[in-house]
């Protein structure tokens, strides 16, 4: 990953997840990553792998929308698309720190279940 530029950079990140190559995800995470949504508050690295890292197996394929890189941060808006008609758009705020990812807060979106929306019990 050595000179690529963050947009590629966050592209890898989403090809590794559809690949299930959790070591190309690791890698690219600093050792003091830290990761928010809102089931997580700056979770660490290790946490993150255990809570977080799923079998890709139900994912069609994520259509990133949007990357907007300023400097050290980026924003990526994308749509998931599940196997099952389910998808859902979320936006994740990176923070990079050289070529590492130091950090991603997600902030989740709507969720539609063959097109149609579906509410979130909360």
């Amino acid at each position: 990953m050595v000179h690529a530029s963050r947009a590629d950079t966050i592209r890898a990140i989403f090809a590794a997840y559809l690949a299930s190559d959790r070591k190309f995800v690791e890698d690219a995470f600093s050792d003091e990553f830290r990761f928010t949504s809102p089931y997580d508050d700056a979770i660490d690295k290790p946490t993150y792998f255990e809570r977080c890292w799923r079998n890709s197996d139900w994912i069609e394929r994520h259509e990133l929308e949007k990357i907007v890189v300023d400097g050290t941060e980026a924003f990526v808006t994308y749509r998931c698309v599940a196997k099952d008609g389910k998808s859902f758009r979320n936006t994740e705020f990176f923070v990079f720190d050289g070529d590492k990812v130091k950090r991603i807060d997600v902030y989740f979106g709507a969720s539609y279940q063959n097109g149609v929306f579906v509410k979130q019990n909360g």
